[in-house]
Formats: structure tokens, sequence, C-alpha cells
């Protein structure tokens, strides 16, 4: 099997500006919420290096990358303390999907990017910076798929994935209580679905989605 370099040094910049914008609202959100756990750690910033985890933000998604292995990243747990929500129940679901809605802010803008790349910039290119303009609508393909990725792996019931702070609390209180119980084993789950590629299921949805942003581009998902 041979590695991809390229294929890491275009989409690992874009992972590690999506997953820090990822945490940077977390920790944005908690602080209005009224808990300054994040803000206290030097979290409330686009500061890459504060987020980053070396394995789970450089290494493992590196790897998995320039293999075609299954992709599976982390950026630090932004903390927070629930107790100090103005509104326990509002807060915990505003700061759970700050996280997906800045990744969604990025796809939207990194496929106007690309549309304006196609449109408006690229018949004027001259032959010399073709070459840099398919480097960088590769980066700004990465930057929408791996975007709505995001949003969609983020979103699913498995703790500690954010959608299941948000299940939690749509579920009636017994049985939000017997979902708790799962939060224990939830990485266990959550890597048994990676290694299996079960989670391959969510590909065809994170492929419409980004379809549909990319289309106005013509640029193929």
């Amino acid at each position: 099997m041979q590695f991809n370099l390229e294929a890491v040094l275009l989409a690992l910049p874009i992972l590690l500006l999506s997953l820090t914008a990822h945490e940077f609202a977390h920790a944005w959100v908690a602080l209005r919420q009224g808990d300054d756990t994040a803000y206290k750690q030097g979290r409330v910033t686009m500061n890459p290096a504060a987020h980053v985890d070396i394995i789970g933000t450089l290494v493992f998604p590196a790897l998995a990358i320039g293999s075609g292995m299954p992709l599976l990243g982390w950026a630090k747990p932004v903390p927070t303390d629930p107790r100090n929500y103005r509104n326990y129940k509002r807060g915990d679901i505003l700061v759970s999907i700050a996280g997906v809605c800045a990744n969604a802010i990025l796809a939207v803008f990194f496929a106007i990017l690309a549309f304006l790349l196609v449109r408006v910039v690229g018949p004027n290119l001259p032959d010399s910076g073709i070459e840099t303009a398919q480097i960088a609508l590769q980066m700004l393909w990465f930057g929408v798929v791996g975007n709505v990725g995001l949003i969609i792996f983020n979103l699913l019931p498995i703790p500690p994935l954010d959608g299941s702070h948000v299940m939690y609390h749509l579920l009636p209180p017994k049985a939000a209580a017997s979902y708790r119980q799962l939060y224990p084993y939830g990485f266990i789950i959550l890597w048994a679905l990676v290694l299996t590629r079960a989670l391959s299921v969510i590909w065809p949805v994170i492929q419409g989605i980004s379809r549909v942003l990319l289309l106005p581009a013509g640029i193929p998902v």
C-alpha cells in the first residue's frame, strides 16, 4: 500500500482548522452560557496549539488520510462545568451543537471560495497558475467534505459525541437515565464502528450534502 503524502499535506491543514474552530465554538458558547472553565484554560481561542491532541489531531488523521484507512480524529475535549450554565438544559444543548455549527459555517465558506475560484479567478489564471489553482480546489474540496463529515459524525448519538448530549435531553427522563448508562462504553462502541467500517453508511449523507454545496462550483463529490 502506497502512502499518499500529497493527500496528507492537502487535507491535514484543513482538518486542523476545522477541529480548532469546532473546539473554539464549544468554549466560546460555554462562556456565553455562564461557564468560564474553558476560558480560564485558554480554550476560547482560534490558536490550534490550544486544542491540538498530537495523536488524535495529527498522527491518526495523517496515517488514515495517507493510507486510506478509516478516519478518526479528535482534538482536546473542551472542559465545561454545566452547573455554571444559566439554564442547564439549554446551555448543554447549545454548547453541544456549537461545534457542528462552526463546521457548517466553514463548509459553506469553503464552498463559496471554490465557486469564486472556479467562476471568477480560474478563467483569468495564466498557464503557470493552473496547478496552483488545482491544489487550492483540492483543499477547498477537503474543506467542504471534511466539515460536512465532522457535522454528520459528531451528531451521531454515541457518547461522547455532541449528538449524545442532545439525545440525552430529548429523551423522557426514564429513557434518558437508561441511555446515560451507555456513556462509559461510548468509545468502545465508536471504535468498533470505525474499525468495522460500519460508519461507512453515513458517507452517502456526507456525499449528498457536499454535492449540493459544491454544485455551483461544478466540482464533483
